[in-house]
């Protein structure tokens, strides 16, 4: 390669980072991506972006390296441009991380929707959200079951999650549990695909985002993009929903790139309000009419169905929560730990002492997870030991917060109650009449 060209580093956290390099710099001669760096999400450095995928001028692949290395790489490669192509940090985090590039002499970059959407044949509905566990899956059911009311075939395709061999997961379909099995999901993966399987609803996901666009179109009338964490859409849409979440009032303007996504909305839903605190929902909405009065807001409740909520009163339960929800996302409970309160737990167990490897070391990190256990499960390794730190926790009741039955996954030696939530709009219809707008 010309020595005129600049040299970039993508920093990543395996999601957006190889669709902005797909997108945009993968065909681009004015620059050399020499690495990327990962962070956020256990175990991803040390990989290597296959050459099946990063195309004939970089006939090796792309190494990934851990971000701490950041400083060490720019000055080994001489790199002229650090862009960030990861989501939910704060601004200030944002702008230490670019402090950092600056001050090792390289400049830094956000790239905008222009250049890292693409463009349908079909309608497209973006499902956002301000924060990871705003509650984005639910919402994404409960347009998918509008759609599917008035007749139309839908094709889900969910935010990349590739944590595995990437050649394997180029353009992933899932329409049955099986397949969950046949391409080695992990339990962040199952969150996100099982509950829309069992629903009856095909969805997409992988790593080339265009491959997978360009499949979903050929089944489907409408996509739905059905985003993660607080990531813009890869898909230019028709019709952009962001959700908020007033219990976590404010962060709706002090995130990366969640504030985008709220300002670009066409729909705001505010989410949780049945278990919300009132100043929150007070804040939440007056932020959301201060940056984006055109937004349409649709006021939303999260509603619980517990299968068994008798089994709780009076026993030392365990809570299990999403893992980006409590983790990163910052979340300090979630549905089993509001299940737990509202149906008589005599004691909510302390997990920490019996955490083995990595979810000891998940404890550590987020010293705000007390009262509940992350169900992170990044691979076979990780699912082991937060097995094992299940298994070891002295309690009564395993109360299960994660949208998906962990024991098909785990097998945990105590009682097991599953806690589920859906999307329910306090004035029904709003939500129906905004979809109508792009897919009548």
């Amino acid at each position: 390669m010309s020595k005129s060209v600049r040299k970039v580093i993508i920093m990543g956290a395996a999601g957006r980072d190889f669709h902005d390099f797909n997108v945009y710099w993968r065909d681009n001669p004015n620059y050399e991506v020499v690495c990327f760096t990962a962070t956020q999400i256990p175990d991803i450095d040390g990989r290597t972006y296959p050459p099946e995928l990063s195309g004939p001028r970089y006939r090796e692949g792309i190494p990934i390296f851990a971000e701490e290395q950041l400083p060490e790489l720019i000055a080994k490669h001489d790199v002229d441009l650090c862009t960030l192509a990861y989501s939910d940090l704060p601004h200030e985090t944002v702008m230490h991380k670019a402090s950092l590039v600056m001050a090792c002499g390289a400049n830094f970059q956000l790239l905008g929707h222009h250049a890292t959407m693409l463009k349908s044949n079909r309608p497209v509905i973006a499902i956002t959200a301000v924060r990871t566990g705003c509650g984005k899956s639910q919402t994404s059911r409960a347009v998918v079951k509008i759609l599917r009311d008035m007749g139309k075939k839908v094709a889900a395709i969910r935010h990349p999650m590739p944590y595995g061999d990437l050649r394997k997961q180029v353009c992933q379909r899932f329409a049955e549990l099986a397949d969950l099995d046949r391409y080695e999901c992990t339990i962040e993966e199952r969150e996100e695909y099982e509950p829309h399987i069992v629903a009856g609803n095909v969805i997409y996901a992988g790593v080339d985002y265009g491959k997978i666009l360009a499949e979903a179109e050929k089944e489907a009338e409408i996509i739905l993009w059905d985003g993660g964490n607080n990531d813009m859409p890869f898909y230019k849409p028709d019709l952009y929903i962001t959700v908020v979440d007033p219990h976590r009032a404010g962060h709706e303007i002090r995130y990366y790139p969640g504030e985008t996504n709220l300002r670009m909305a066409d729909v705001v839903i505010v989410n949780k309000m049945d278990t919300a605190p009132a100043e929150g929902i007070e804040t939440v909405l007056r932020n959301v009419a201060a940056v984006n009065p055109r937004a349409t807001v649709i006021e939303c409740n999260s509603p619980l169905t517990i299968d068994n909520a008798e089994s709780i009163r009076g026993k030392r339960v365990l809570c299990i929560e999403d893992g980006p929800t409590v983790t990163h996302g910052e979340m300090p409970y979630g549905a089993a730990y509001v299940a737990a309160r509202n149906h008589g737990a005599a004691e909510l167990v302390d997990a920490r002492p019996f955490a083995v490897g990595s979810i000891k070391a998940t404890f550590e990190k987020y010293p705000h997870c007390k009262d509940v256990l992350p169900a992170m499960g990044y691979g076979e390794v990780q699912m082991r030991e937060l097995e094992q730190t299940i298994n070891a926790t002295d309690c009564d009741l395993v109360l299960i917060g994660t949208p998906i039955d962990l024991g098909r996954m785990l097998k945990i030696n105590k009682p097991a109650v599953r806690v589920r939530y859906e999307l329910e709009e306090r004035q029904p219809g709003q939500l129906a009449a905004a979809i109508r707008k792009v897919a009548g």
